[in-house]
């Protein structure tokens, strides 16, 4: 109603991951189909597709067992970005972000070439006023070196790259100088950041590809299961059964397995959709999906070897001159307004950023060995799993193989349809009794 757009009510995350899975799809899709590619939750992705389907004129089929697909016109997203401001505006938002990033990360590079510039050029000043005033007998008197300091925040940003999205563009692993201080210090980021929406992903499509029925053993190796001990503790699943809707079902010989209807009625035949298998061996993969989940190590800088010996050198040169300095600063009459009274004033952000350069660094390295621990501790409890899949004892084997007897992948294709929206409310009318009286005659 009115000129409300629905797609800008989603989260842009949603929204970009539930259109990654129509177009995968080729634009006809059942609510599971989305689960399960971009794995969202089961109510999630049907909100989601309802908002495309309104903002995009798609319109909606209904099979003869009553299930309800999504389809999207090939121009779906041309329409979908002329009606939402929000879709127009947000790659200028992501540029001005990675702008305000770039521009933090060499903003602390600078400050440590500043911060050296200033505190030798004290040490000097000073060094001098003092041999002037032995030779010239005029101790005890102000220095006033007889000039005036002017800065410029514009001064600092004549070496820095104008052109650094074209240049990330080409050689998206190289850094320069002042890029390499902040990654030395503060690291270069989560190497984990979206990976929970990939794990999401694997679990979805795992799923769907085993036909909506899976057991517990065939999960754990996407989960945080730490404990190898076979027990009977499977309450690692419900976060899964939340998220896809399923429920647990007991077969004939007491076995608990997991059934997600919602992933067993696809849009897809098996022909369709890519397989993705860049870069991955065979074996690796189960059906095209990566058998496993698995995290990256942290790393404490991108840096190479010959850029953080430098790093390391010139901080700790800031750090030589700023202990000198301090001492100094305490036996000597300044004249306000000098160059010598402002870096007085500003020498305890100067003293700040010397110690925190090497303090944040270390804090950071004690961190990441703990973290790196962890990771690899859930890594190799997951591929223990994922082992105990390829050689399954007897018990194990014929529960998989009641999981797979219980699988019900359903193809709705469309010669199913009974009920489409985007056809003459009289032709279907016609085409609904056709079939009512078609029925009745079975």
């Amino acid at each position: 109603p009115g000129s409300r757009v629905e797609v800008d009510r989603l989260p842009s995350d949603v929204r970009k991951r539930t259109m990654e899975a129509v177009e995968h799809y080729g634009g006809r899709v059942t609510i599971g189909d989305v689960a399960s590619r971009a794995g969202l939750k089961v109510d999630q992705a049907e909100k989601a597709l309802q908002a495309l389907a309104s903002d995009t004129e798609g319109f909606l089929e209904v099979s003869d067992e009553g299930d309800v697909l999504y389809v999207f016109p090939k121009d779906y997203r041309t329409k979908l970005a002329a009606k939402s401001v929000r879709m127009r505006f947000e790659p200028l938002l992501e540029k001005s972000k990675a702008a305000a990033e770039y521009l933090v990360r060499v903003s602390f590079g600078t400050a440590l070439i500043v911060s050296i510039v200033l505190v030798y050029t004290t040490i000097i000043a000073l060094v001098s006023s003092r041999s002037d005033e032995d030779r010239g007998g005029r101790r005890g008197r102000a220095y006033n070196p007889g000039f005036s300091f002017y800065f410029r925040p514009s001064d600092l940003f004549w070496y820095w790259d104008p052109y650094f999205y074209r240049r990330r563009q080409m050689k998206t692993e190289e850094m320069n100088f002042v890029e390499s201080v902040f990654s030395f210090v503060f690291g270069d980021g989560d190497p984990n950041q979206g990976i929970e929406e990939e794990r999401w992903k694997l679990i979805g499509q795992h799923i769907a590809s085993n036909g909506g029925t899976v057991t517990a053993e065939e999960l754990a190796p996407y989960l945080d299961v730490l404990s190898f001990e076979k027990t009977d503790d499977e309450s690692y699943v419900l976060p899964v059964l939340l998220r896809f809707d399923g429920h647990p079902e007991v077969d004939d010989k007491g076995n608990i397995l997991y059934n997600f209807p919602s992933l067993q009625r696809t849009a897809s035949s098996p022909a369709v959709g890519k397989k993705e298998y860049v870069g991955k061996r065979w074996n690796e993969w189960v059906g095209g999906i990566e058998k496993q989940f698995k995290e990256k190590k942290w790393l404490f800088s991108k840096t190479g070897n010959s850029e953080r010996a430098m790093v390391i050198g010139l901080g700790a040169l800031n750090l030589a001159g700023v202990v000198i300095l301090s001492s100094m600063l305490q036996n000597v009459g300044i004249t306000r307004g000098s160059f010598i009274s402002f870096v007085k004033d500003i020498f305890p952000l100067l003293q700040i950023y010397a110690a925190s350069f090497f303090a944040i660094p270390l804090f950071r390295w004690f961190l990441i060995r703990k973290k790196n621990a962890d990771i690899e501790g859930r890594n190799i409890a997951r591929e223990q799993r994922a082992r105990l899949l390829e050689m399954p004892d007897l018990p194990l084997r014929q529960k998989l193989a009641s999981a797979r007897d219980m699988s019900r992948k359903t193809f709705i294709g469309r010669d199913r349809i009974i009920y489409s929206t985007d056809k003459d409310f009289s032709d279907q009318d016609y085409e609904a009794r056709d079939w009512d009286r078609r029925f009745r005659e079975l």
